[in-house]
């Protein structure tokens, strides 16, 4: 508890020597005797203590209070002196703990859509009208100010730009070869698409991905490209399967390599659902690449029980790439910087790093989720974009293989090409 309570302190304060420095200056306690040990105090809402934590009544309602403009999730908006001690009541450490960790998604077990995952929509960032808004990087300044530290450096740090492979070709199988008699393509050139060159698939854009992604690389140096690949999976979602020795998909995994690309685990629908099956498709992949594999995301962005971090973890998964919510983009950790795995069962600290998620390209498009046009998806994720900008955190973009297709009536190829070329400026 005293170790992971440290580390909530460390990163609201932010990662830079003057926040290491000052991290013990403040202290977490409702004991005046213990005031005067501290420039800065944090009054606790009683958010852990044991009859009230991973019960309902620990869940914030609505609406919520505000403290400088940010919405409070625990404890009072009132600051006091008391000698040399500045005392906070909003419990600003219990705030970040709660979307840190997913806690409410461990306390309403069942609010759950059809693939067993927790709505965005169902969340109090978004109930509360706060998804857009990384809130704890808010906090982190509210309290640098406060401690007469300067503001973080503005600029995104680190962009991951990051491509799931859920399907790499839509008529190199057999029965691609039937879809493609469906389509009207013909006999003929039904057998080229599953014979003949795997660039002429409609499915593998993945040359354009390239050219866009190290253009980006290029002029900015902070952008890092990565493949996320299947390895098991045998459930209807989990199609189409493909096999990582295939001649088709070890043409692939060498050209993501040429590029300078990184290769993580696509963990599959089935594997989220049982989570131990994690290790014998990490197992798989590995042997296919012929070295370690440290980052993950899972399919569906299926990680559908905050517990379920435990299994990364024990197969050395280093950083975990899964969470945004599907059908909302935003701020789902409640921040743009990337923070270690916190179990809210235990309250244990862990070495595991999530990197939260930003925008999904579907996220934006598909009718059953966002909804948004062109013109808003373009604003909405410049928005978000300006976010971890004035944050100073980290960006992360999923674009899928099959969302860069061109004439299909989506916007999407052409808003990546728009964001990457905004970001180019950062």
């Amino acid at each position: 508890m005293n170790e992971m309570l440290s580390y909530l302190i460390r990163f609201l304060l932010g990662d830079d020597i003057a926040a290491a420095r000052y991290a013990s200056h403040i202290g977490y306690t409702d004991n005046p005797k213990l005031f005067p040990r501290y420039p800065l105090v944090i009054i606790p809402s009683g958010f852990f203590n044991e009859h009230v934590y991973a019960t309902p009544a620990s869940l914030p309602s609505l609406p919520l209070k505000e403290i400088n403009g940010m919405p409070l999730l625990f404890g009072r908006a009132k600051e006091e002196q008391t000698g040399n001690t500045l005392v906070i009541h909003a419990d600003l450490i219990a705030g970040a703990y709660f979307l840190v960790t997913r806690y409410e998604e461990m306390v309403r077990r069942q609010a759950r859509d059809a693939h067993g995952r927790f709505p965005g929509k169902e969340s109090l960032p978004f109930r509360a009208g706060f998804i857009h808004r990384p809130l704890i990087d808010e906090y982190r300044l509210y309290l640098r100010s406060r401690l007469k530290l300067p503001p973080p450096e503005p600029g995104i740090r680190q962009i991951f730009l990051t491509h799931d492979v859920d399907a790499p070709f839509l008529y190199r199988s057999w029965k691609g070869t039937m879809r493609s008699l469906l389509d009207g393509r013909g006999l003929i050139q039904s057998f080229r698409g599953k014979t003949g060159n795997p660039a002429e698939d409609p499915y593998y854009t993945f040359p354009r991905l390239f050219e866009e992604d190290g253009r980006l690389a290029e002029k900015t140096h902070i952008a890092r490209s990565v493949f996320f690949l299947k390895a098991g999976g045998r459930t209807p979602a989990d199609k189409p399967h493909y096999n990582l020795q295939n001649k088709d998909i070890l043409r692939l995994v060498d050209d993501i390599r040429s590029h300078g690309a990184e290769i993580g685990l696509h963990a599959s629908y089935e594997a989220g659902q049982s989570p131990r099956l994690i290790a014998r498709e990490k197992a798989r992949l590995e042997q296919a690449l012929g070295c370690t594999v440290r980052y993950n995301r899972h399919h569906f962005l299926a990680s559908r029980e905050p517990e379920d971090m435990n299994y990364l973890e024990e197969q050395a998964l280093t950083d975990d790439f899964s969470l945004g919510y599907a059908d909302v983009a935003g701020f789902r950790l409640g921040t743009s910087h990337p923070v270690r795995w916190i179990n809210p069962h235990t309250r244990r600290l862990t070495a595991l790093r999530l990197h939260p998620l930003t925008v999904m390209d579907c996220t934006l498009e598909e009718k059953k989720y966002m909804n948004l046009s062109r013109h808003e998806a373009s604003a909405y994720c410049l928005s978000l974009i300006n976010e971890v900008r004035k944050a100073g955190g980290e960006l992360s973009l999923l674009w899928h293989n099959t969302s860069m297709r061109e004439n299909t009536g989506s916007y999407l190829p052409q808003l990546y090409s728009f964001l990457l070329t905004q970001l180019a400026g950062t």
